[in-house]
């Protein structure tokens, strides 16, 4: 919608009746201009039983772990050890001794 506007009009083409007068206001019927509703919401919250029903499964599940268990064997030898190595041992390791 147009509106008119007096006011800012250029003063040479806006003289109505001859009169210069700068507070000249001529009478303007009223308009009235309807801007499209704003729409407010109210909140209002009221309690709602719901009932929920969660059923529970237990699975239970079986492993099998390794434990370990230790079990010892005893085997037992005899063994004859002639003096006569042992001799031969002991001098050549006193041998070795002196050479150093």
């Amino acid at each position: 919608m147009k509106r008119n506007n007096y006011y800012n009009m250029d003063m040479n083409m806006g003289n109505v009746g001859g009169m210069n007068d700068m507070n000249f206001c001529p009478d303007c019927p009223t308009q009235t201009i309807y801007d499209p509703p704003i729409v407010q919401y109210e909140n209002y919250y009221h309690p709602q039983l719901v009932n929920v029903v969660q059923n529970i499964e237990t699975v239970k599940q079986h492993h099998c772990c390794p434990v370990y268990k230790q079990h010892f064997t005893h085997t037992e030898k005899n063994v004859m050890v002639s003096s006569m190595k042992r001799a031969k041992r002991a001098k050549a390791s006193a041998n070795k001794r002196s050479k150093k």
